[in-house]
C-alpha cells in the first residue's frame, strides 16, 4: 500500500515522512493554511531520497503558474482540486492526479470524462477545496469502474481508521493531511504511527491472500 502525506510545510515533517516510508509527500500552492512558497517547497524536496514523489496540489490555476512552480520547486506530479477539464489535464507535461470530491453516486460519473495517471475521491471541502477532513461514505465506490490501482483515497483518514479503509475500499493510495497533525501541525509521531498501520495493513492483506490460495 502507497502513502502519500500531504500538506507538507516543514523539512521536519518530510524528512519523518521520507524515513518512515512515504511514497509521495504532497506540497499545496493553492489557497490553504497548508499553503507554501515553491521556494519554500524546494528547499524541502532538494532534502529527499529519489524514490519519494513530491506531488504539487493546485486548485483552478493557469498551466503557465502551474508549470512554473513545479519547474522551481522540481515536483514529480501535479493533482489539480479544482475544475480543470480532461483537455487542459492532458496538456500538462507531468503526471496528473485528478481530484474528485464524493458526495454522492453520480459524482462518480465525473471520473469516466478524465484520462489520468491516478484519481484521488475525497470528502467535500469546507472553507478551502481539497477535502473537510471527514471520511466520506465509501460504499459508493463499491461499483467503481475506475481501475483500483489507479485511485487515491483520501478524506478524514487517520491512525483509527486507515486500516478499515484499505480493506474495504483497496485503493492504490491512501492519503492523509489532517489525519497526521496535532493543532493544525504535521506530528512527526502519528505520521510514523499512520505509515506503519497503513503498511501492515497491506503485508497482512496479502498474508491472507496466500493462506487461503494454499
Amino acid at each position: 500500500m502507497k502513502v502519500k502525506i500531504c500538506g507538507i510545510m516543514s523539512e521536519e515533517a518530510a524528512l519523518s515522512a521520507s524515513d518512515s516510508g512515504a511514497d509521495f509527500l504532497g506540497f499545496v500552492f493553492a489557497e490553504s493554511k497548508r499553503k507554501v512558497s515553491p521556494e519554500k517547497a524546494a528547499s524541502i524536496i532538494q532534502q529527499l531520497p529519489e524514490h519519494v514523489k513530491t506531488v504539487g496540489v493546485f486548485v483552478n490555476e493557469s498551466y503557465e503558474n502551474i508549470v512554473r512552480i513545479a519547474e522551481t520547486a522540481n515536483l514529480d506530479i501535479i493533482q489539480l482540486h479544482g475544475d480543470e477539464t480532461q483537455d487542459f489535464c492532458k496538456r500538462l507535461p507531468y503526471p496528473v492526479i485528478k481530484a474528485f470530491s464524493i458526495k454522492e453516486q453520480d459524482n462518480l460519473n465525473e471520473l469516466a470524462n478524465y484520462d489520468c495517471d491516478y484519481f484521488l475521491v475525497d470528502s467535500p471541502g469546507e472553507k478551502y477545496r481539497g477535502g473537510s477532513g471527514i471520511p466520506f461514505d465509501w460504499s459508493l465506490l463499491e461499483n467503481l469502474k475506475i481501475p483500483r490501482d489507479k485511485i487515491i483515497l483520501a478524506g478524514g483518514l487517520d491512525l483509527e481508521n486507515v486500516k478499515k479503509a484499505i480493506s474495504v475500499v483497496r485503493p492504490a493510495v491512501v492519503d492523509v493531511s489532517s489525519g497526521v497533525e496535532t493543532n493544525g501541525i504535521k506530528d512527526v509521531k502519528k505520521i510514523q504511527e499512520f505509515l506503519a498501520a497503513a503498511k501492515l495493513e497491506e503485508r497482512e492483506h496479502i498474508g491472507s491472500i496466500h493462506i487461503t490460495k494454499y
